[in-house]
């Protein structure tokens, strides 16, 4: 049986041999669905740029978590759980135009925030910068910013907002 869509919404469901109840999953990574089931998993969000250590930094300070041991001028990381936000050092390195399309951004980060203000203050202050803002007055919405070498990132407030299929309620 697979695991259900929602599996924190069902009372009971099945993964390999393993049953999982909405009791088992507190406190625990969402892989746990997915153990014994031979899918693939997400490991490494990698991102090109000049010096490693230095956007590590960046990131670093942002997140609030450590760059990771044995980081060096080739290779960096920050870990997130079993997921690791990676730097590699690029020779040439390009940085996106955004919202350029002829220089695409290539991906971007979303970052949840509760308060917006405080936290632009302080990604500012590290060195990003503000490109767009689409924070309307209920509070929701996002800002665009830049990291030091142009890579685009989000802070987003949509705490307490939902989607759905008619929009923002």
């Amino acid at each position: 049986m697979d695991p259900p869509e929602n599996s924190l919404a069902a009372s009971e469901g099945r993964c390999g041999s393993e049953v999982i109840t909405k009791a088992s999953l507190i406190g625990k990574a969402p892989s746990i669905l997915w153990k014994d089931r031979g899918m693939l998993r997400l490991t490494d969000f990698i991102i090109d740029c000049p010096d490693t250590m230095k956007l590590a930094a960046f990131y670093s300070e942002v997140t609030g978590r450590p760059i990771k041991e044995g980081s060096h001028e080739n290779w960096a990381g920050i870990k997130f759980g079993e997921i690791e936000l990676a730097f590699i050092r690029v020779d040439d390195y390009r940085a996106p135009q955004w919202p350029d399309s002829e220089h695409p951004k290539q991906f971007h980060l979303d970052f949840e925030v509760d308060e917006i203000e405080s936290e632009q203050r302080r990604v500012l202050d590290l060195g990003a910068t503000l490109q767009q803002d689409f924070v309307g007055p209920n509070g929701y919405g996002w800002r665009v910013y830049t990291d030091p070498i142009g890579h685009p990132f989000c802070l987003c407030r949509n705490k307490g907002f939902n989607w759905t299929d008619q929009g923002l309620i």
